[in-house]
């Protein structure tokens, strides 16, 4: 077999196949609360249905993995902690899970089963801390990325704390630009001004926003970022939480604590499915990169429609750690 000469070589690059229409799937479904175990076994099944029914990506909520804490108030008002609280957070601590660790190795494991690029919303541990995170996972079940949410909302500072810019990653993958911003983060405009820097060509919207304005802001950042947009949430109800979880939920066990709204969303706004309410289920859509350069045709934020003698934008992307040792060690005072 002949070895190509490296200019065969810029040429093949230089005429690789476009990305073929594809089908990706947003999974609208409920953590097991506070059970990791049963969460990834449901992870494992659900994404297997999608990558049955011809799904390569698939989307999962936020949170799913170490679950969202709907309802909780942790003991916690201003001046106060209630042990009872404090309590409540080991409990949600112990459910969250390490990057890396044995919970990601399952989940890689669901994406190459199932032969698909997974996107998963996770609670991570690190140290004492936890985050809400989102993790990448391609068919062959390596982990490409990583996004800690940037700013979590309101009463989320309690119990997570904040990512910093070393975690905003664009993964370069046989099915495009994957990118993923978090819930309300979708609300920031310079964050999503970094995000289309980055060339991001389907967005990954994993939130716990069950209201019905969700919708247009997915439309709106479609066509601003002239991006491909897929969200999806939990639908919960009362039962999906332990029956002594304490909680500002209804004592209903069928009380419906939201609603989910899943949904996919093409460069031109147009809705591809969805929404999808009041039921779990497993939405799926045709992905066509092809859309992506149509829709840029008249419109680029960060190219031929930005005016960067009026305005820029300054990105920190270097990690931020409280203490760092980067000096020489003495090994007698260790």
């Amino acid at each position: 077999m002949t070895t190509p000469s490296p200019f065969d070589e810029a040429v093949r690059r230089a005429t690789d196949t476009p990305v073929a229409p594809y089908q990706a799937a947003c999974i609208q479904a409920a953590t097991v609360a506070f059970d990791v175990r049963r969460t990834l076994q449901k992870a494992r099944d659900l994404v297997a249905q999608a990558a049955a029914d011809g799904a390569k990506l698939v989307l999962l909520p936020e949170a799913f993995v170490g679950g969202y804490p709907r309802g909780a108030d942790f003991g916690a008002v201003v001046g106060v902690r209630t042990p009872e609280g404090r309590d409540q957070f080991r409990q949600y601590f112990d459910a969250a899970i390490d990057v890396p660790g044995p919970a990601v190795e399952a989940l890689a494991l669901v994406a190459k089963q199932s032969a698909v690029h997974l996107v998963v919303g996770v609670i991570e541990r690190d140290g004492l801390t936890l985050y809400c995170t989102v993790l990448f996972f391609d068919d062959e079940g390596r982990l490409t990325g990583k996004h800690r949410k940037l700013m979590p909302t309101g009463s989320e500072r309690l119990i997570w704390g904040f990512g910093d810019g070393s975690t905003m990653p664009v993964p370069e993958t046989p099915l495009g630009r994957l990118g993923a911003v978090i819930c309300w983060e979708n609300y920031m405009p310079l964050l999503r001004t970094a995000m289309y820097a980055k060339r991001v060509q389907v967005w990954c919207a994993p939130t716990a926003d069950a209201r019905s304005t969700w919708l247009p802001t997915m439309q709106h950042i479609a066509m601003e970022g002239r991006c491909f947009v897929l969200s999806t949430n939990q639908f919960c109800r009362r039962s999906d939480y332990p029956a002594d979880y304490a909680s500002l939920l209804p004592d209903d066990p069928e009380a419906v604590v939201c609603r989910g709204g899943a949904c996919i969303v093409d460069p031109l706004g147009t809705v591809l499915a969805g929404p999808l309410w009041d039921r779990e289920g497993i939405l799926t859509a045709e992905i066509d990169l092809a859309a992506t350069t149509r829709g840029a045709f008249d419109f680029d934020p960060v190219g031929h429609y930005a005016r960067p003698d009026v305005f820029r934008l300054h990105v920190d992307d270097a990690e931020k750690r409280a203490v760092n040792f980067n000096g020489p060690q003495d090994e007698a005072l260790i």
